[in-house]
C-alpha cells in the first residue's frame, strides 16, 4: 500500500521532484510505502516528512485508487501544512508550494497523483470535499481537468 497525503497552504498544494526511479525528476505528492505496525494516517504523515521535511496535520481520507497491474493501492489524506518550514528530503531534488494553475501538469509521475489533484482542484471549487475511490484505469475525472489522464504513466 503507498500511503501519502496532499499537504495543503491556503490555496497552494506542496509536490516533490522525484530524487529517485522510477519516474526521476517528475513531480509528486508525497507518498510511499507503508510500514509494518503503523496504521495509514502514520504511514502518511511519516512519508510526508521523509520526502518534504513538512509537518502537517492530518485532514480526512481523500483517494483510495486501486492500480491493480502492479498490485498497489494509493491512499491519500488532506493534511494542512503547520508550518512553512519544508526541504527535500533524500528521495527529494526539490519541494515547493504550487497553486493549481502553476502544477506542471505534463511532468506528474504518477496517474494516482494527477486524479488525486484534480478531484482535490474540483471538490475545491464545488465547496465540498468526498471520498474519491476507484480502479485507475477505470475512473472518471471532472472535465476541468488540464491534462490526460489516459497517458501511460
Amino acid at each position: 500500500m503507498v500511503l501519502g497525503t496532499i499537504p495543503i497552504w491556503g490555496e497552494q498544494v506542496l509536490l516533490c521532484r522525484r530524487a529517485i526511479e522510477p519516474r526521476l525528476g517528475m513531480w509528486t505528492l508525497p507518498a510511499g510505502f507503508m510500514e509494518v505496525g503503523e496504521s495509514t494516517a502514520h504511514g502518511a504523515m511519516r512519508e510526508t516528512m521523509e520526502e518534504a521535511g513538512a509537518r502537517v496535520a492530518l485532514g480526512p481520507l481523500f483517494s483510495v485508487l486501486d492500480v491493480p497491474h502492479v498490485d498497489q493501492v494509493h491512499l491519500f489524506y488532506l493534511a494542512t501544512l503547520r508550518d512553512l518550514d519544508f526541504a527535500a528530503g533524500p528521495e527529494s531534488l526539490e519541494v515547493r508550494l504550487f497553486h493549481e494553475h502553476e502544477i506542471p501538469w505534463s511532468s506528474i509521475a504518477f496517474r494516482t497523483i494527477v486524479a488525486t489533484l484534480r478531484f482535490y482542484f474540483h471538490d475545491r471549487r464545488q465547496g465540498l470535499m468526498s471520498l474519491h475511490t476507484g480502479d485507475i484505469r477505470e475512473i472518471q475525472l471532472p472535465h476541468e481537468s488540464h491534462t490526460q489522464l489516459d497517458q501511460p504513466r
